[in-house]
């Protein structure tokens, strides 16, 4: 089924305005008295600091905790298993790391990985994946939540109640209305058949809300056909959850989709904009929304017509629309975006992208206005899949940002009018 589309216009023809093939000003004169300008607001203050995590490290995800610190999760061997832990950025540095769960059955993938959430009144959840079968993509989604601060950890529960030996992953979990936690997943139980082997269904999209105690309300199917191995990305709006994700149309076309709640409705699957990419198998890079109120910010990576780009597109009226897409990179990047959004509507956009023989992962910040600043660089990275998708979040006037290099890397940046 081909989908309409929210934002309306080609996304080929997405602003560019002067960008060399790094994503950053072309040195036009124009864009020379812009750089200048800018270069006294954003300058490249990145410095790297010391990470709490193991040396043999991976897999980090950041979130921010209810009282506006930096929380930086990851996963660490335990020899016959894994083990995954947590700190947080106080004042005098990182905390003492502590432990959610360990096990020596889990899945630890380089594209699906384990994250941590905040909520209110201090508490947290957490969420990793477990193998259900022998089958190489068995397994479940596992989540626990902490009422102490991450002290103690309730037992594990299953979001999805099928029953199937099947992947259920690519989770995104986020603060839902009174206090519950809602999560996202990518649900592979369509994909099934007997004997463990894999069908002609389709990869779904479902959604479920966990209360304190453990129960479950609200369960929705979302999309009954999407990517297979793209990460989700979900965010609370002013007038409700919002979820981003690839789509998968008939005839191999895996553009992005969007649905929201709202007032207890799920809308239909729309796509952000409409790239055409058709591509046969699974980009394994999905992508990343952030909300203020009603300003949306969603960011994501399409090859379409055989050209790598990272895009943008803002809404200001909770994802109902989204105006025409930003170019941010069209020079070489390699996606595995990140956005995050303040309270003004100004967005920053994290990705990954190739630099010679190398590559290098970078940010860029666009006003609410769709204003573009010049790329920065954050530190070099590889782009194989051991060096994973770059991480970031906004704390106060600062960014923070985790990476994997021979373990988990951290590094903040402030961030200046």
């Amino acid at each position: 089924m081909r989908r309409d589309v929210v934002s309306g216009p080609d996304c080929n023809r997405a602003i560019e305005a002067h960008f060399d093939s790094n994503g950053s000003m072309k040195q036009s004169a124009i864009a020379l008295g812009i750089a200048s300008l800018c270069a006294a607001s954003l300058p490249a203050q990145v410095q790297e600091l010391p990470s709490p995590a193991a040396a043999k490290s991976s897999l980090p995800n950041l979130a921010v905790t209810s009282n506006g610190r930096a929380l930086l999760s990851w996963v660490e061997s335990t020899g016959t298993g894994h083990s995954l832990r947590f700190a947080i950025r106080e004042k005098q540095g990182w905390s003492k790391p502590k432990e959610i769960a360990r096990g020596d059955r889990w899945f630890v993938n380089w594209a699906d990985y384990p994250s941590v959430a905040t909520l209110p009144g201090g508490r947290m959840a957490a969420h990793w994946l477990v193998k259900s079968a022998k089958g190489t993509y068995d397994y479940d989604v596992h989540i626990a939540q902490s009422a102490d601060g991450g002290d103690t950890w309730s037992k594990s529960l299953v979001p999805h109640l099928d029953g199937k030996k099947a992947e259920h992953g690519f989770v995104s979990l986020l603060p839902a209305t009174d206090g519950a936690l809602a999560a996202v997943w990518l649900d592979g139980r369509e994909m099934k058949t007997g004997g463990g082997a894999h069908g002609r269904g389709a990869m779904t999209l479902r959604y479920v809300e966990i209360l304190a105690d453990g129960k479950l309300r609200k369960p929705a199917l979302l999309d009954t056909r999407v990517c297979e191995c793209c990460q989700t990305s979900a965010t609370m709006t002013q007038e409700g959850p919002v979820v981003v994700y690839r789509d998968r149309s008939q005839d191999e076309v895996r553009d992005i989709g969007v649905v929201r709640r709202i007032n207890g409705v799920w809308t239909k699957p729309v796509l952000v904009c409409r790239d055409d990419w058709n591509i046969a198998g699974c980009p394994v890079n999905g992508p990343s929304i952030a909300a203020s109120g009603k300003h949306v910010a969603v960011a994501w990576f399409t090859a379409a017509e055989s050209q790598s780009r990272v895009k943008l597109a803002l809404s200001h009226d909770a994802g109902a629309s989204f105006g025409e897409p930003i170019m941010i990179d069209k020079g070489n990047p390699v996606g595995r975006v990140e956005v995050v959004m303040r309270d003004d509507g100004r967005a920053f956009v994290c990705w990954l992208t190739h630099v010679e023989d190398a590559g290098a992962i970078r940010m860029r910040s666009i006003t609410a206005d769709g204003t573009l600043r010049p790329a920065v660089t954050i530190a070099p990275s590889g782009t194989g899949r051991r060096n994973g998708f770059p991480q970031m979040v906004c704390v106060g006037n600062e960014l923070v940002f985790a990476w994997t290099n021979d373990g988990v890397k951290v590094a903040n940046m402030p961030i200046l009018k």
